[in-house]
């Protein structure tokens, strides 16, 4: 990600607009976390002023030769006051960290939720994908994001507490003076001027400590773009594993390619270059700001303009005030840096959604009589000049089977997403029941479909959320679902399992695969593909499209699935892509395509009759592989 420099880039008021927005979505993700914050901080914040404050009294009681009564009221004060705070902020703090608790899965949830409501264009699109990548490879580099802004701005509330607190307790020391005649470099000490130059100091050093703060934070951030992309392509490294990595011993190049981003890395001597020189910085000037003040409240309790509980107090209060206006100061320098992430955020959380969706309610029928159209639809994909598909016109209704053939690219998936409305025609319309489907509302016209797509998605979910796609299911009803599409002998082994070795009796409530739990249960790659069929299945939408539905499974399974084909849809309409021509024969209709464009419709008897065309060729290409040489 490019670096930008806060202060010539956005104004103050642009400065402050991004990070009210960013603490809108923090509170979004974790309500009240700022207010929690604040009670935290005070309660942290007023014990140890509030000791230091009756330290002073009772050096002064001491001092004035006050009797051991009130002295011992004022050390039980002080240890009595301090301990019941000290048990609220512990209450507090506790209270804070279970708002915090799951902060990083309440953050990623809110990512995919803002992903699910993307228009769909966008997750196909590289530079999107490439921009979300870029945003969690500086936030884990460098914390970049809104972590940054959660950080700085929860130290920035400790440290203003401690600076109003330093204040009120030392605000007297500068108008306090020592009667006498004093002179020389006293006189001035005594003098409002003296407190003047302090204040101006304090001022120049908090300047100082903002600028500072913000250059350095650039370099760094510069710094460590290199340990973005070394985390990035580290990861990418260690996920490699599989038979290969053991039968050809591709470990040693993965571990000849590691060493340049764990040994030595320019990144990182970069970066401790550059804290040494903040942190040398920083200790110049805050140490002269302390030795200024220190020789100011010295000198003016060396001339009695306060007692020497006084000193006590003001020196231990202005240190910390020193030190809360650089950590001031340290936070809005990070906050305007960390804008310049704040900027790539909000592009990818604005991303334009300019699909249209409609207000008209989808017709629910008894009879779910549905009639889909393609009306001389052509499509091409956002970014590029050529058509995926031109000028398709066709029909189908509740009840047809469907088979969508053609070779690879000829614009089989682009018809099914089209369908489904991931994607709008670029020419023509697409009707249901003869209304373009753009006037229907957009989730009323998407629960019409159940799809179950090549790469399709199962989670380390159990079994029956997975099917069901939901938390609550109704267990009956997702047995037969499994069963229905092929899975019954292994739904009755897994059953008869748990019983023989005492686990939770219910296969529907062990999750998918053993990456979360030694209980979880794994299955093959076809029997994954019919989790999801039964997935479709349970969802009981007019309209089942399938792409490559038995690509994972055998010969036999596939031959199984196709025999109970129209079992499993009953009256539905089910549109399916398929490479293999000798599943579509029992569809009513198949569709050819090629190139992007329908060439052929018909019934696989009367395609395979016109031997000059596309369908013949293609099914005479694969019978060789089912028909048996002559010896």
């Amino acid at each position: 990600m490019n670096q930008q420099n806060p202060d010539s880039k956005r104004t103050l008021r642009e400065d402050f607009l991004l990070i009210r927005r960013a603490m809108k979505i923090l509170n979004e993700i974790m309500p009240h976390y700022l207010f929690w914050g604040i009670l935290v901080d005070v309660s942290g914040t007023v014990t140890p002023y509030f000791a230091l404050y009756m330290s002073a009294r009772m050096v002064n009681a001491l001092a004035d030769g006050c009797d051991i009564p009130y002295l011992l009221f004022l050390a039980g004060l002080t240890v009595g006051v301090s301990f019941i705070v000290s048990i609220i902020n512990r209450l507090l703090a506790g209270k804070r960290s279970i708002k915090e608790a799951f902060f990083w899965q309440k953050h990623e949830a809110y990512f995919i939720h803002v992903q699910n409501k993307m228009q769909y264009e966008h997750l196909e699109n590289p530079d999107v994908v490439n921009m979300r990548s870029q945003i969690y490879a500086a936030m884990n580099a460098t914390g970049g994001g809104l972590m940054a802004v959660k950080w700085n701005i929860q130290g920035m509330i400790y440290d203003i507490l401690q600076v109003i607190l330093s204040v009120t307790l030392t605000a007297s020391m500068f108008s306090m003076t020592a009667e006498g005649d004093f002179h020389g470099i006293f006189r001035f000490i005594n003098s409002p001027a003296s407190a003047l130059i302090i204040l101006l100091l304090i001022v120049c050093n908090a300047s100082l400590s903002v600028r500072t703060a913000s250059y350095f934070r650039i370099k760094r951030d510069k710094a460590l773009s290199g340990l973005a992309q070394s985390n990035t392509t580290l990861w990418a490294y260690f996920n490699l594993f599989g038979a290969d990595m053991i039968a050809f011993n591709l470990y040693r190049i993965v571990m000849e390619e590691s060493k340049k981003y764990c040994f030595r890395p320019k990144w990182l001597e970069d970066t401790q270059r550059i804290n040494i020189k903040s942190a040398v910085l920083s200790v110049i000037l805050n140490t002269t700001l302390n030795i200024a003040i220190f020789l100011f409240v010295a000198a003016k309790a060396f001339i009695g303009a306060f007692g020497i509980g006084n000193f006590i107090l003001y020196q231990g209060t202005i240190s910390r005030f020193v030190n809360s206006v650089s950590g001031i100061a340290s936070a809005i320098g990070g906050l305007r840096v960390n804008n310049a992430y704040l900027v790539r955020l909000y592009e990818y959380l604005d991303l334009p959604n300019d699909m249209y969706k409609g207000s008209l309610a989808v017709e629910k029928r008894n009879d779910i009589d549905y009639e889909i159209e393609f009306r001389d639809v052509s499509f091409r994909y956002p970014r590029t000049e050529t058509w995926a598909l031109r000028h398709v016109s066709m029909k189908f209704k509740i009840g047809d089977k469907l088979a969508i053939v053609g070779e690879n690219g000829s614009g089989k998936t682009t018809f099914i997403k089209l369908l489904c409305r991931l994607y709008d025609p670029t020419e023509g319309k697409i009707l249901l029941n003869g209304i373009d489907i753009t006037r229907y509302r957009y989730e009323e016209y998407m629960s019409l479909f159940s799809v179950v797509f090549q790469d399709y998605s199962l989670f380390a979910f159990s079994l029956g959320e997975n099917v069901a796609a939901n938390v609550a299911y109704d267990a009956a009803k997702v047995r037969d679902c499994l069963v229905r599409a092929g899975l019954g002998e292994k739904l009755s082994d897994l059953d008869a399992e748990q019983n023989s070795e005492g686990l939770e009796p219910d296969p529907l409530k062990r999750c998918i695969g053993t990456e979360y739990e030694n209980v979880g249960i794994d299955f093959s790659g076809g029997e994954k593909q019919k989790i999801a069929l039964a997935r479709a299945l349970y969802k009981n939408a007019p309209f089942v499209v399938l792409d490559e539905p038995t690509a994972a499974l055998d010969p036999i399974a596939e031959a199984a699935v196709y025999e109970d084909f129209n079992t499993l849809v009953k009256e539905k309409t089910a549109v399916f892509i398929s490479h293999r021509l000798s599943s579509c024969r029992f569809c009513d209709s198949i569709a050819v395509f090629d190139h992007g464009m329908l060439i052929q419709q018909g019934s696989h008897e009367t395609l395979l009759a016109d031997e000059a065309n596309k369908y013949h060729k293609l099914w005479q290409a694969q019978a060789q592989y089912y028909t048996a040489p002559t010896p």
